[in-house]
């Protein structure tokens, strides 16, 4: 039996980001191995600022590609992920706007930033990494009986990144606020968090997209896929949300 559900990817499409032409291969492998058959469209950041935007899909995947377009948009498509009980996943600048949504909306830290979209910030949640990740494997260890830990299963794991830029001021705030931090790297730093409560909510400054030749989908892609038709199953039969102006796979 095949599975089907609907998924949003939402960031500016490019052919010059890797990662994002990976998706092709990865939801031919899901659908080819798994029997998940994802029915994906692209949603740009400036379109992800309408309020439906991502109203009706089954999942959400904030994909890398920053500086986005609109920050207002791809921090909008967030919180309807984190509220409405989408699955979510966020990878590279998906998992720093993740953070930076948590931030504003739920710890009342208005006044944070993205450095690299607002260089000036005086409190810039998100700043360069004191050594970028651009092109670089590292070691992530991961916390155990996390989501993280049932998804990757493993206590360890190595990572491809493409990041200049994290987490490092705040997060005992975001932390005593619910958010868990469960993925760090050798020297501590914050490389993966998730939602506590939530059906699925799973982010990651490295890039599961970039695993492999993209033909055996990484864990954390899989377990959004499952999390995406069990939310589909869970609704079939009502009606739902009109797909939005987007750009189909």
């Amino acid at each position: 039996m095949t599975n089907t559900a609907r998924l949003a990817l939402v960031g500016d499409r490019s052919a010059h980001v890797v990662s994002h032409t990976r998706v092709p291969l990865l939801l031919d492998a899901l659908a080819a191995r798994d029997r998940l058959v994802l029915d994906a469209y692209w949603i740009s950041s400036q379109d992800a600022e309408a309020e439906d935007a991502v109203r009706g899909f089954d999942a959400v995947w904030v994909l890398p590609g920053s500086p986005y377009r609109s920050e207002a948009g791809v921090l909008a498509a967030v919180r309807t992920a984190r509220e409405e009980g989408i699955p979510f996943l966020g990878t590279c600048g998906g998992f720093q706007h993740a953070l930076l949504e948590y931030a504003r909306n739920v710890c009342g830290l208005t006044g944070v930033a993205h450095a690299e979209n607002d260089p000036d910030a005086e409190d810039p949640l998100i700043e360069p990494l004191a050594c970028s990740l651009v092109g670089h494997e590292a070691a992530v260890t991961i916390a155990p009986g996390s989501l993280a830990a049932s998804v990757i299963g493993a206590a360890r794991t190595v990572e491809r990144y493409f990041c200049a830029y994290g987490p490092s001021r705040h997060l005992d705030t975001l932390r005593a606020q619910g958010l868990r931090f469960s993925g760090h790297d050798e020297d501590g730093q914050v490389r993966m968090a998730e939602l506590p409560g939530h059906p699925f909510f799973l982010a990651s400054l490295f890039q599961p997209e970039l695993a492999g030749d993209g033909s055996d989908p990484h864990p954390m892609i899989r377990a959004l896929a499952r999390a995406a038709v069990e939310h589909a199953a869970s609704r079939r039969g009502s009606a739902g949300g009109a797909v939005p102006v987007a750009q189909p796979v």
